[in-house]
């Protein structure tokens, strides 16, 4: 069982892990970049991307749990040597997660206007940030249908194909941006935010495509939905259950960092806009170990191997903090240009470097939650993490975030609570694990 937790494993699957799992942050850091250069409104589409980018992911994060619990319930059959048992739970899961995209869709699509007034958005930014959401959600039951597709890909120890697949979604969508946005002269007319929004689409449906096309190519896992429901369907949804709630918690600390840094003007919602995607970006990146921890820990749990499951964890921490602390120097070499990528409105630029040395020194912080968000997800101790989560934003976060809001510290406020709300989430991760898996070696 050594060979794999041996480097040479763990990065087979955390570098292609890596790479799929930064896409989607990658096709919102696009429109930000794309939009934010514009010649007219750019800093007005450029708040309203934000403002729809978190709330967007609020929905992505709430029902893309299902590759959390697919991945999870593939790869303990996969280390107990049961894998026939679960064959037809993908399809199952991904009928039943695509068929509730439908019904959000068909909610918040007429009532987009008052979601975003929550987010204190108004006058143009709310006239933007609803014509951008009205394309944009459109790519939602394709994304889901992908992310179910990837879980299922982790389940079976595969991160290659679901890289390809990224990739190319990646690619059509920087493509499409360009093209859409800033027009062709005589071809095609400049669409605007309009034409970051159907890129965006666009690549969802391809990488949709692409990952069905090698679900049924590359593994033999049917995609055709059939009764009776499979007999892990039940834990598979009440995992959903506990994450549905635990992503609930995650977006109310996401809704009031955008909230507040709206209420604060137009400026500080540009700015913030592109220091919390450059943290989901960092976020992404990490997940590539955290992927690995979340695959690797599935299997050995399965095969109830708990000492190789407490060297994995050693060696995850080691490249969690390499790698966290890696992303926060190149942060720190880059740190003037970093900003012109998105925007070249002065002031937008000085209050984003304010605080993004504050986002940069959280990275190892956020790499070693993330990574054991990923492993608690793969032994499907799913219920610990709902209730950490629900304590350390009601705790934690929101506090403090009223605190510093009341002394005025604006967007120093909302990435201070941010810092210790990853803290408080990390640290009782660590200790939980090796409390309960050191005491499972020593009577075994």
């Amino acid at each position: 069982m050594s060979a794999i937790i041996s480097f040479k494993n763990i990065n087979r699957l955390a570098i292609p892990a890596l790479i799929s799992g930064v896409s989607e942050p990658i096709l919102s850091l696009t429109d930000a970049a794309i939009i934010g250069n514009m010649q007219t409104n750019a800093t007005v589409s450029l708040a309203a991307v934000g403002i729809v980018t978190t709330f967007i992911s609020m929905l992505i994060w709430v029902l893309g749990q299902t590759r959390s619990a697919i991945s999870s319930i593939v790869s303990q059959y996969l280390g107990a040597g049961n894998l026939d048992e679960v064959k037809d739970l993908p399809a199952q899961a991904i009928v039943i997660i695509t068929s509730l995209s439908l019904l959000i869709i068909a909610v918040t699509y007429p009532l987009a206007v008052p979601i975003f007034k929550l987010y204190n958005a108004s006058d143009q930014i709310l006239d933007y940030s609803v014509l951008y959401y009205h394309i944009r959600v459109l790519g939602f039951p394709f994304t889901l249908f992908t992310i179910a597709v990837f879980g299922t890909f982790r389940g079976l120890q595969n991160t290659f194909q679901p890289m390809i697949i990224a990739i190319a979604g990646t690619v059509v969508n920087i493509v499409l941006d360009i093209v859409l946005v800033y027009g062709i002269d005589g071809f095609i007319p400049a669409m605007h935010i309009e034409g970051a929004a159907w890129a965006s689409v666009i690549a969802q449906l391809v990488m949709a495509i692409l990952s069905g096309y090698y679900l049924l190519t590359k593994t033999d896992i049917p995609l055709r939905f059939r009764f009776p429901f499979n007999k892990e369907i039940k834990k598979f949804l009440l995992m959903i259950l506990n994450l549905f709630v635990r992503t609930l918690a995650l977006n109310i600390a996401l809704y009031f960092g955008t909230s507040f840094a709206t209420s604060y003007g137009e400026t500080y919602i540009a700015a913030y806009t592109i220091a919390i995607n450059i943290w989901f970006l960092g976020a992404f990146v990490i997940d590539g170990y955290a992927s690995a921890g979340n695959i690797l820990s599935g299997k050995l749990f399965g095969a109830q191997d708990y000492k190789t499951l407490l060297k994995l964890s050693n060696r995850l921490i080691l490249y969690g903090i390499i790698v966290g602390t890696i992303m926060c120097l190149v942060g720190f070499l880059f740190y003037k240009p970093i900003g012109h990528i998105f925007t070249n409105d002065v002031l937008v630029l000085e209050k984003f470097r304010e605080v993004f040395w504050m986002v940069l020194i959280m990275q190892p912080l956020c790499a070693l939650a993330f990574i054991f968000d990923g492993v608690f997800k793969g032994l499907g101790w799913m219920r610990y993490l709902r209730n950490l989560l629900l304590y350390s934003t009601l705790l934690v976060f929101i506090p403090i975030i009223f605190l510093t809001d009341y002394y005025d510290l604006k967007l120093y406020g909302v990435f201070t609570a941010f810092t210790f709300w990853i803290m408080a989430r990390g640290l009782p991760l660590i200790l939980k694990f090796k409390r309960t898996f050191t005491a499972l070696v020593q009577n075994t």
